[in-house]
């Protein structure tokens, strides 16, 4: 047998040749025998920052064939940076618990009423171990799907395929909720879904609000520098006291509430394309953020931290149109009926847009950084980090044109729609 890996502490030093066989098992069955493993990292700075994402080449045979096959694994980062340890292992538990409980779940709802299912990688191997947390996960790359680079935005027929595939993940839930028994609610079925950043515990409130608060700050100061922006720097200021509220009880909807994805933006989507380059399949990863929320938190998070105003702005209607459309299909295919008319999804949209502001100042930055000046999450102390982020954000400002348009469109769009007035 042979591994990868240095003898000091590092994430990729928690794979196991044990980890590895029962990955190979639940993937090829008991019969495969494992030979040999080796971990070969692929991803760039930028592409992950709560955790790391590596991945296993492993050779094996089964009746009597020599074989391979690749694994992505996603690893706690055993950062040691302030509050993130206390943070690591819930997302880590959000999102293998996803996949054991809850996305089993959505697929036999799919399933059941002639859909197919959801398009999210197959898992194979949920390791929770506190402190040793693992994910094994099919690599979708042997399959021709690649991330879009962030720093070209999504186009609008990127974006439609996203819209599509968040419409089944959120009618398959409004699918599964209406089988609940009489008193059950998606928060006491999937507790786990219910955790959000500030009630997880008080060490993740004392890191995420201030990180939020700053953020907002850095936005100000974005908006100050460009000038002309009074108005809207007013109302970001209105934001700083309401942070606790905005991801906790603004995020929810009686009548709108699903299973979320949490964390839809550029680096959570895989694309396939045809031979002229054209989009025409997509993947949803990482259900680290997955939460109990209203589908307009999805929405906002994602139309406002991937994609541009001049493909987000003249197409929204089309765009949430689409997004009706396919929640409409599954519905019919269950016999049941639309809840909802486009009226009413654009007005469940338009009043969470608080989230794809507070998305859209926290993304745009990051979203057009080059690999190699993306910060790294080292061992270091949060206002550190906050300090880089933000000189970064302000540089952005006057050295890549595409910033200042693409962030200054959020404020324009919500001026025009009279949030910001």
């Amino acid at each position: 047998m042979t591994s990868s890996g240095t003898p000091n502490v590092t994430s990729q030093s928690l794979i196991t040749e044990d980890h590895v066989r029962k990955a190979l098992n639940s993937d090829k069955g008991s019969d495969a025998i494992l030979d040999s493993w080796k971990v070969v990292d692929f991803t760039k700075p930028g592409d992950n920052y709560a955790c790391i994402v590596t991945s296993v080449e492993v050779k094996y045979q089964k009746d009597k064939q020599d074989c391979e096959v690749t694994y992505v694994v996603k690893l706690n980062s055993l950062r040691k940076f302030e509050g993130l340890e206390d943070f690591t292992p819930i997302i880590f538990d959000k999102e293998g618990r996803f996949y054991k409980e809850v996305l089993p779940a959505l697929n036999e709802e799919l399933l059941s009423v002639g859909q197919h299912p959801l398009r999210l990688p197959k898992c194979f191997l949920v390791s929770l171990e506190n402190g040793k947390e693992q994910l094994y996960f099919e690599d979708l790359r042997a399959m021709d799907f690649k991330m879009n680079d962030r720093r070209k935005g999504l186009s609008k027929d990127h974006t439609v395929l996203i819209m599509n595939e968040l419409a089944r993940l959120h009618s398959a839930s409004y699918l599964l909720m209406s089988k609940f028994d009489k008193g059950e609610t998606v928060g006491t079925k999937y507790e786990f879904l219910t955790k959000e950043m500030f009630d997880m515990n008080p060490a993740s409130k004392e890191l995420f609000q201030p990180m939020f608060e700053q953020q907002i700050d850095t936005g100000v100061m974005m908006l100050e520098k460009i000038g002309g922006y009074e108005t809207s720097i007013r109302w970001l200021k209105t934001l700083k006291p309401e942070i606790d509220m905005l991801f906790t009880t603004y995020m929810k909807s009686e009548k709108f509430n699903s299973i979320c994805h949490g964390d839809c933006w550029n680096n959570n989507f895989l694309f396939r394309y045809d031979d002229e380059g054209h989009p025409i399949d997509v993947m949803l990863l990482d259900l680290q953020m997955c939460r109990e929320a209203s589908i307009a938190s999805d929405l906002n998070y994602f139309l406002y931290s991937s994609v541009s105003g001049d493909v987000r702005v003249p197409n929204i209607d089309q765009i949430m149109s689409v997004y009706h459309k396919s929640y409409k299909q599954v519905l019919e295919a269950a016999g049941l009926p639309m809840y909802f008319d486009e009226k009413e999804l654009m007005e469940e949209f338009r009043a969470k847009n608080k989230i794809g502001a507070l998305s859209s100042i926290g993304f745009v930055p990051i979203i057009l950084l080059e690999p190699e000046e993306a910060p790294e999450l080292a061992d270091s102390d949060w206002e550190t980090l906050v300090q880089e982020w933000r000189a970064i954000a302000l540089d952005k400002l006057k050295t890549n044109p595409l910033c200042q348009p693409r962030f200054l469109s959020v404020f324009d769009e919500l001026m025009e729609t009279g949030l910001i007035s």
